[in-house]
């Protein structure tokens, strides 16, 4: 797969890195980052790309991707957990709280997602399904793209193939954070469960399918 997107990014340039990144962001499971990377050394090592093309590539392809993603699960993603959800163990006081939890740390997910490969490609859609407000995605989301394509865009142009073994590194790094926190955040949350679903509750009072569409809820509702 590496392969592909190598070539892929090295055969069609800035419109490569921007497809594969889209793909990625709207849920593909695609290396965006190799992509990212890939383009940046290609543009240091032959000078056939522009860094800064390379990196206004990626930004708009995770932007578009992005918010292709956030629609797609603002739209299609709580319909379908509010219809089949509790066929799943999803039930509606769990759909609050992960509304509730995202009206509030969202953009904090949104930012940081950007630079761990899981959460790249969910990010997005998690915002759109649990109907994060669609300013704060676009900031969070623009200023995530910005800073993750530019810091590995040009350490990539200028460190050469030593980015490689950085990236892994940091990679590692960074997603060894994320579980400790993602895991401290599961555990506060279980202890928290009764007082948070309350605190959702009133914050998003009656049925979600309140917040649907018309359409949404004469259907969910039969």
């Amino acid at each position: 797969m590496i392969a592909i997107v190598e070539h892929l990014v090295t055969s069609y340039g800035y419109f490569g890195v921007a497809l594969v990144i889209l793909l990625e962001s709207m849920g593909v499971p695609l290396p965006g980052e190799t992509a990212l990377i890939s383009a940046a050394l290609f543009a240091g090592t032959t000078h056939e790309l522009d860094i800064f093309g390379v990196i206004a590539a990626a930004v708009t392809g995770a932007v578009l991707g992005d918010n292709l993603g956030y629609l797609i699960g603002r739209k299609f993603g709580l319909p379908l957990l509010l219809r089949y959800g509790p066929r799943i163990g999803i039930a509606e006081s769990k759909l609050k709280l992960g509304r509730y939890l995202f009206a509030h740390y969202g953009p904090s997910v949104v930012f940081f997602g950007r630079f761990v490969a899981v959460l790249r490609t969910l990010a997005a859609f998690l915002a759109g399904v649990n109907q994060m407000g669609c300013g704060s995605f676009f900031a969070a989301n623009l200023s995530g793209a910005l800073l993750w394509a530019s810091a590995f865009g040009t350490a990539a142009y200028l460190l050469g193939h030593e980015i490689h073994k950085l990236s892994g590194h940091l990679g590692v790094m960074i997603l060894g954070a994320a579980s400790v926190a993602i895991l401290g955040g599961i555990g506060l949350v279980r202890r928290n469960e009764e007082r948070l679903a309350a605190m959702a509750e009133a914050e998003f009072p009656g049925p979600l399918i309140d917040v649907l569409p018309p359409r949404h809820s004469s259907v969910d509702s039969t």
